[in-house]
């Protein structure tokens, strides 16, 4: 059987049975949300300040969150302006890793799924936890903070 074949077949395997498949079904609409921040990232420019999200926080209280700036970090993180992404929000390249490293596990996850049809419930078992433990880093100021205040 060619490469091209086995693309083929793959292809067809993957979007026929889409729908008996639960998992593959998240994994796509996840990569498709990460996408589309990608997307955002990319078309509104931080020099025009043109972002149609607002922070609610600070619209309401004057003062900044710990996510504000995520959009002007992200997108200057894109344009390869990590300096520049790092003074609009100290934490916006963990969270973008988050997002990239998510977006390569749904398309790694979800291949193997496809292919393994004995080993399913295992690889979503390690889905499952290494997305936590990339969260938990990812997110750890963030959470750290919100506890923080909560208790203060």
């Amino acid at each position: 059987m060619t490469q091209s074949r086995r693309v083929n077949n793959f292809f067809r395997e993957f979007f026929s049975g889409i729908r008996n498949h639960p998992y593959l079904i998240v994994n796509l609409v996840f990569a498709g949300v990460i996408l589309t921040i990608m997307v955002y990232s990319g078309i509104f420019s931080p020099d025009k300040n043109n972002y149609p999200v607002i922070c609610i926080h600070e619209k309401l209280t004057g003062l900044p969150c710990f996510s504000c700036g995520l959009s002007h970090s992200f997108s200057l993180i894109i344009r390869g302006r990590l300096e520049e992404a790092y003074q609009w929000n100290i934490y916006g390249m963990r969270v973008f890793l988050f997002f990239v490293s998510q977006l390569l596990m749904r398309i790694f996850f979800s291949v193997s799924y496809c292919r393994n049809e004995h080993s399913r419930e295992w690889l979503i078992w390690y889905d499952i936890a290494g997305s936590v433990l990339i969260l938990a880093i990812a997110f750890y100021p963030f959470f750290r903070q919100l506890v923080l205040a909560l208790f203060q």
